[in-house]
């Protein structure tokens, strides 16, 4: 086996680890989250004959699992994580525009590639006599469902689902608590952030550690944001193959695991210029470029609910990836979208360009139109759709004056019977929830 390749703790006192182990772990021991010791270094010659996302994976991934035990399986991890595409649909005719359909998965959003990598994984990392693992997911949307989907009847893991009660889309709502069986969903009587606060709570506490063995499924797990740079380094060597320029990025951000794996890949040396990261009404991240102050607070709710995140987690990554703030600057900009701009983008975007888009992909167009138009037409824009616009049906369609399409998986998870329980934002509600019941069943 080669040498291994390290993980360390974004905060520094916790022990280097291995990619499996850090996956296994989630949250380090001290609180941070896992970043590379140091960065491999791949450039577009590196993917000759690799198109497709699985090859393009492979490539891209192998460095990080040298030495690991998963590293012989990474083409079988890949192939199963990535078997829907990720197409990129030209805007205008010359190509400067374009958009990347994240959202022909399970689920119909993007996280529906990185939870199915992470279940590939656990699925070949656990062992028969093992207790059953237990995944803790905080979601402001999309996240839940695609977790829930990815592990759903998988033997010897459960999985509970967060979620901030009355918060998500009545689409995503379903999404979330359909499962039963081996998923439980738990609606929070609180915001997104509360939701996250409980997850990171868990892990610290002695006795939940005495009862279960956890780990977690959001972006703070390694083994979740890692594969999402898959798409990114993909879309780029096709741009650079095409066109031979690199492709900028507008990225809908709220905990900023999307855009971290974009500026990963940037990192590793995929041809990728500009990366701008596109928030709605939660402008904690495009507050704290422009004055420099760290200053989190709590989610505001919005028609982008996947992003109503006021205190990112992957911040932590992003600063250890540019730990000086006039280096993140010049690496990465951030725009703040209201919900009135969301509004008139879906409805502009669908009158000048036919597409039909969810708010989340209506902030990376809003953020578009607003770039200075030496620099709009200066790169290669890719705006990055991360769900399909059938999930927010009831804010979609009034505004382009038609019915929206639902996706056929869609279809088959709102025809499932909804389980869910309603909890406090404390840290004693889950840890009753949890360890109350040894066995879950539907």
């Amino acid at each position: 086996m080669s040498r291994a390749f390290l993980f360390r703790s974004s905060r520094g006192s916790a022990s280097p680890l291995r990619f499996s182990a850090a996956l296994q772990q989630g949250l380090a021991p001290d609180g941070g989250l896992y970043v590379p010791v140091t960065w491999p270094r791949r450039d577009a010659a590196d993917f000759g004959g690799a198109e497709e996302l699985p090859a393009v994976g492979a490539r891209l991934l192998e460095p990080f699992v040298a030495g690991d035990v998963l590293q012989d399986a990474l083409p079988r991890l890949t192939a199963e994580a990535f078997s829907f595409p990720a197409p990129l649909v030209p805007l205008e005719v010359d190509g400067r525009l374009a958009v990347l359909e994240l959202f022909h998965g399970p689920t119909a959003a993007f996280k529906d590639f990185g939870a199915r990598f992470l279940a590939a994984c656990f699925a070949r990392l656990r062992k028969e006599a093992e207790p059953t693992l237990t995944i803790l997911v905080a979601t402001s949307g999309d996240t839940g469902g695609a977790v829930a989907a990815a592990f759903y009847e998988r033997p010897g893991i459960e999985v509970a689902v967060l979620f901030p009660k009355g918060l998500v889309s009545p689409t995503q709502e379903r999404q979330l608590t359909c499962w039963g069986g081996n998923v439980r969903s738990l609606a929070v009587r609180g915001t997104f952030d509360d939701c996250q606060r409980l997850v990171k709570a868990a892990f610290r506490d002695p006795e939940l550690a005495q009862q279960r063995s956890l780990t977690s499924a959001n972006s703070i797990n390694l083994g979740r944001l890692l594969p999402q740079s898959v798409y990114y380094a993909a879309t780029s060597l096709a741009v650079f193959r095409a066109y031979g320029e690199r492709a900028s990025f507008i990225v809908p951000s709220g905990n900023l695991g999307n855009a971290l794996a974009c500026l990963w890949a940037r990192q590793v040396g995929l041809p990728i210029g500009d990366v701008v990261l596109a928030h709605n009404a939660n402008r904690t991240v495009p507050d704290y470029l422009t004055s420099g102050v760290w200053q989190p607070r709590q989610s505001r709710p919005t028609l982008a609910s996947a992003m109503d995140v006021g205190d990112p987690s992957n911040m932590e990554r992003l600063r250890s990836l540019f730990p000086q703030l006039e280096g993140m600057r010049s690496a990465v900009s951030a725009y703040a979208v209201t919900d009135d701009e969301i509004r008139t983008r879906i409805e502009r975007g669908y009158r000048q360009y036919g597409q039909i888009w969810c708010p989340h992909t209506a902030t990376a167009a809003e953020v578009w139109e607003r770039l200075p138009a030496d620099l709009r037409r200066g790169r290669r824009w890719v705006l990055v759709a991360t769900a399909h616009p059938g999930k927010f049906r009831e804010i979609v369609e009034p505004l382009i004056g038609q019915e929206v399409p639902v996706p056929p998986a869609l279809t088959r998870l709102f025809a499932r019977p909804v389980q869910c329980v309603e909890i406090d934002a404390k840290l004693s509600a889950l840890r009753a929830m949890l360890g109350g019941v040894p066995e879950w069943t539907s």
